[in-house]
């Protein structure tokens, strides 16, 4: 909001006018836009050199079915529109999945009173030191009435399941040979230095990793993307480009380990800058970050989010919470942004 309120950038952007369908003339070499604006109830069609994607993929979940899941009695949602832990308070509550989701959602449900939490995986458990209340069992198999079965022959019953499944790439507004196909990775593949659509570098896509880093990556892929349209920055042939893309698809095959992707994406990123002037943020010293905290989190599960980390842009450590995380029955912004704090600080 800062940066619109000071660049006045509202006055370039038109709202309420959704994209219904983009097509690519080879001839013209231009892209044909369709948007529906709804202020005027009409549809309309512009030309355009450049098509830049920036729609995101944390936004349409993935919904996956299981045998019996549609006569289960109890309620079934997706992680993407559980709003309240509050709602599940004195149930038992079965999590399907095992990433961020199931984590931040089991242990807030904790927090608030839930009866039970059951984390259902796929291919291995979290693995961490969870309270009693908390426990994990291997896949769903199948759902009767109000019971879960699992794969390891055990079943329990359940007032709520949440599909902690992630989320699907989709781009309906683009036609095959523009779409982007892919699964959440760091670096997905047919897009040179992330961004520029391979068989059409003027179709540009932004922010389709998966993230450590999130709007300083935006921010240095947008910089590259600005200075090629602007000609700043001339992209190589498409041989050359591929061999770029190969080299990094390489790299990123190669990843054991949750330290060697944050350090896999910082060096991506000051790939990135280092081609613009996007501004210095020290990216290596934030991954250092980023280690540490998944390293407090594996030790703590449950109390994590009471440790501070110095910014790499002020140098100052954030503040410690009041008391600890588990006591803390405030979670609005409000209450977390009046914790005395002198100056900006980061907190994971």
């Amino acid at each position: 909001m800062g940066r619109l309120e000071k660049q006045d950038i509202n006055k370039y952007i038109r709202f309420e006018c959704p994209v219904r369908w983009v097509t690519f003339d080879d001839e013209t070499k231009k892209f044909t836009v369709t948007v529906m604006d709804h202020k005027k109830g009409e549809q309309e069609t512009n030309e355009f050199d450049h098509v830049i994607v920036a729609t995101g993929h944390f936004s349409t979940p993935n919904m996956p079915y299981f045998e019996g899941l549609e006569h289960y009695t109890g309620r079934v949602l997706h992680a993407h529109d559980f709003r309240d832990a509050l709602e599940f308070e004195g149930q038992d509550i079965l999590l399907v999945g095992s990433s961020y989701s199931a984590e931040d959602i089991g242990t807030q449900c904790y927090k608030y009173g839930t009866k039970s939490v059951t984390i259902s995986y796929r291919t291995q458990p979290l693995g961490y030191e969870w309270p009693k209340g908390i426990s994990e069992k291997p896949l769903v198999t199948h759902f009767e009435d109000d019971k879960a079965y699992f794969s390891d022959g055990t079943s329990q019953k359940f007032d709520a399941v949440i599909m902690c499944t992630g989320y699907l790439f989709h781009f309906p507004f683009l036609p095959d040979e523009l779409r982007l196909q892919t699964h959440n990775c760091l670096y997905p593949a047919n897009l040179y230095k992330g961004i520029f659509w391979q068989p059409n570098p003027q179709l540009i896509y932004l922010g389709m990793q998966d993230q450590y880093f999130t709007f300083n990556m935006f921010d240095a892929q947008a910089w590259y993307a600005r200075d090629v349209i602007l000609g700043k920055i001339e992209l190589p042939s498409l041989e050359e480009r591929q061999k770029d893309e190969e080299m990094w698809l390489e790299r990123h095959a190669k990843l054991t380990d949750a330290d060697s992707e944050i350090d896999f994406q910082a060096s991506y990123i000051r790939d990135l800058y280092n081609a613009t002037d996007y501004p210095e943020f020290e990216v290596e010293k934030q991954g250092e970050i980023f280690k540490q905290w998944k390293k407090d989190k594996k030790e703590g599960i449950m109390t994590f989010r009471e440790k501070s980390y110095r910014s790499t842009l002020t140098g100052t450590l954030a503040p410690e919470l009041p008391k600890p995380w588990l006591k803390i029955m405030d979670d609005s912004l409000e209450h977390f942004l009046n914790i005395t704090l002198e100056k900006p600080a980061c907190r994971a």
